[in-house]
């Protein structure tokens, strides 16, 4: 096997495992340009059209998601894990990466678990922003009161 397919392999099933089987073809496909970090050699970012859509964490070996590698994933997948749907009221706020509140969330991927990256979504399933689990997605539906995510990034931060 070259050293690209091992690389691509390697960063579909991190994905596969992170987002869903299946999300790593979609999220990186053939034509995927990864950089790798100076010090350690480690993978770095994935870019697709000169655009980052992924960082890969050194701390955990995850994935950080781009607004783009978000909307990549959402806009071609039927199954895929780590989605949080806020309503209209928190939509706007959210988009421009204030966290998400549990009151406002109205559903959640039921297996979220705290400090997983999470893409959040609109009542009609349009990409708001990502950003970091604080709660696990059952009490993010549960609960009324204290922040669900930390958003890292929203969509109206990318322009």
């Amino acid at each position: 096997m070259e050293e690209k397919d091992a690389v691509l392999l390697k960063i579909r099933q991190i994905a596969d495992y992170q987002f869903g089987k299946g999300v790593g073809r979609i999220l990186f496909p053939d034509r995927v340009e990864v950089s790798f970090s100076k010090k350690t050699g480690r993978i770095r970012h994935v870019y697709l059209n000169g655009k980052r859509i992924a960082t890969l964490r050194p701390k955990d070996g995850m994935f950080s998601l781009t607004v783009e590698g978000a909307k990549r994933i959402v806009e071609n997948t039927k199954e895929m894990r780590g989605w949080v749907k806020v309503s209209d009221v928190a939509a706007s706020s959210v988009a421009s990466g204030k966290s998400v509140f549990a009151k406002h969330v109205l559903d959640a991927d039921e297996e979220i678990r705290p400090k997983e990256e999470v893409i959040v979504l609109d009542r009609k399933g349009k990409v708001l922003a990502v950003g970091r689990a604080v709660l696990t997605g059952k009490e993010m539906k549960a609960f009324k009161t204290g922040v669900a995510v930390k958003i890292r990034r929203g969509v109206k931060e990318e322009t």
